[in-house]
């Protein structure tokens, strides 16, 4: 039975990893997948999921003023898809997250969304915010803070290291911006030894 998952951690918990494996596994027994990745994030160039083990996977980007659920149709008609695969959900927009339960309820189509729950000010984003509300499925994947505790939290850096609590919510980056910090940490500002 089709359903709408979101599965969310801080940065540096696989996330992408775990997409390009499900979708792996979809194809692996000739079933079709669909992958999107936000135009936002282009690090490693446009339309491409690529996670820090080296895995990557071609895909289709999206931007705020996409219809994914148009997408999606569009697609299926010319091959029946099994699963439609989300990364950085967290871009996602309130509309888009309507759209995702739609092609799970009138297309039955498997949608799973992978993202980060909250910016760097500990702040839901849009499309965590909905997800987290109207998902069927939620799955939190486990991260480590350096002190050894469950890593909940996301703080960008600066480059000489110092913790930034302000600026635009959006700023594209990875190991170089953010860290990963359990809620003690990220309050007391600890980035570690």
């Amino acid at each position: 039975m089709a359903a709408l998952h979101f599965i969310y951690s801080t940065m540096n918990a696989g996330k992408s990893t775990a997409l390009l494996q499900a979708s792996h596994g979809y194809r692996e027994r000739g079933l079709e997948t669909m992958v999107f990745t936000s135009s936002k994030d282009d690090r490693y160039g446009e339309s491409e999921v690529v996670s820090r083990v080296g895995l990557r996977s071609p895909a289709h980007t999206y931007s705020e003023s996409d219809n994914i659920l148009k997408m999606v149709h569009d697609e299926n008609e010319k091959h029946e898809l099994s699963c439609i695969l989300i990364d950085e959900a967290q871009f996602l927009t309130k509309d888009q997250v309507k759209q995702l339960g739609k092609i799970v309820d009138e297309l039955k189509i498997t949608v799973m969304a992978f993202g980060i729950r909250t910016d760097f000010q500990g702040e839901l984003f849009e499309g965590s915010k909905y997800l987290l509300a109207w998902a069927d499925k939620l799955k939190e994947l486990r991260a480590v803070c350096h002190c050894g505790s469950k890593a909940t939290m996301i703080v960008r850096v600066s480059e000489d290291g110092s913790i930034m609590r302000s600026g635009d919510q959006v700023e594209i980056g990875g190991n170089e911006r953010y860290l990963s910090l359990c809620r003690k940490c990220f309050y007391s500002g600890t980035i570690g030894p």
